[in-house]
């Protein structure tokens, strides 16, 4: 950018702040532009909910677990964009040769995979407000909110966890090389379970739960069934303010995990010519 005789250019916050806004500019306006992904990606969650709340109100399950249901459908969503949009892609712009620009340019890692994380949150985010308002007017679910202001701040600190994992996921599957694909595979289906997607997590049992709440949806979906569905606390895992505590602490954890990894590949792609580490 010109001004006047000089050319300017972009450093630090500034230049991190437009790296993150051109990652996320592509990502935000293909949620609208490809209509079919989005009729496709809303479409196929609403079916699979469908056949767990049939499932629940063939055994008569208490209505709440209706309304379980929908909002573990719901996010679904930023799981899949997490394991796909997140984690793997530093893979897949390695393969098409995007990646050898970004360590060459002077833009920070973190805000390209920031960048990555704010337009995946913003489609995922869309996605999962068609699913629940078409689920809810679809199975009559009534939601009993127990705290307005509680329930920003769960959702804040889940999707911050979430996404840092997603980005310290990012330097293993690129490390992983092949193998990112069969990765996220691996860990589609198994997460739904184990996290309680379908289901309150504490019927796994305490341990079972706990291990499980290394995964911040877990700990997520526990804390919003209890705000959004306040009229049976006892179908919650944890007290919603130490579900929010680990959050916060699982939400540190991987995002400072992610800066080092980021850091670690790279100055090896800088100092070697080479995106991962040689394999001994």
């Amino acid at each position: 950018m010109n001004k006047g005789s000089s050319v300017y250019k972009a450093r630090g916050l500034h230049l991190f702040w437009r790296v993150v806004w051109a990652r996320a500019y592509p990502r935000i306006v293909g949620t609208f532009r490809e209509r079919s992904w989005l009729f496709f990606e809303t479409l196929l969650p609403i079916l699979s909910t469908a056949a767990y709340v049939f499932v629940y109100r063939a055994i008569e399950a208490p209505p709440e677990y209706t309304g379980f249901v929908v909002i573990g459908g719901a996010m679904i969503a930023f799981w899949l964009n997490v394991l796909w949009n997140m984690a793997a892609q530093l893979y897949w712009d390695k393969d098409i040769g995007n990646l050898e620009l970004y360590i060459a340019s002077p833009a920070q890692m973190m805000g390209i995979l920031l960048g990555m994380a704010v337009g995946g949150l913003v489609m995922s985010g869309t996605r999962a407000m068609i699913v629940i308002t078409i689920s809810s007017l679809l199975f009559n679910v009534t939601y009993e909110t127990g705290s307005l202001l509680l329930f920003p701040a769960v959702f804040f600190v889940t999707m911050a966890a979430l996404y840092g994992m997603g980005m310290m996921f990012a330097s293993i599957y690129l490390v992983s090389g092949r193998e990112a694909w069969h990765i996220s595979n691996l860990l589609q289906e198994p997460v739904y379970l184990v996290s309680g997607f379908y289901f309150p997590v504490r019927a796994m049992g305490f341990w079972v739960a706990a291990a499980a709440s290394i995964i911040p949806l877990t700990l997520g979906l526990d804390a919003m069934r209890q705000l959004l569905f306040a009229g049976d606390p006892t179908l919650g895992f944890l007290s919603v303010p130490l579900e929010i505590g680990i959050l916060v602490l699982l939400a540190v954890i991987f995002i400072t995990g992610a800066k080092l990894a980021l850091d670690k590949l790279e100055e090896i792609g800088r100092r070697e010519g080479r995106l991962i580490e040689r394999r001994r």
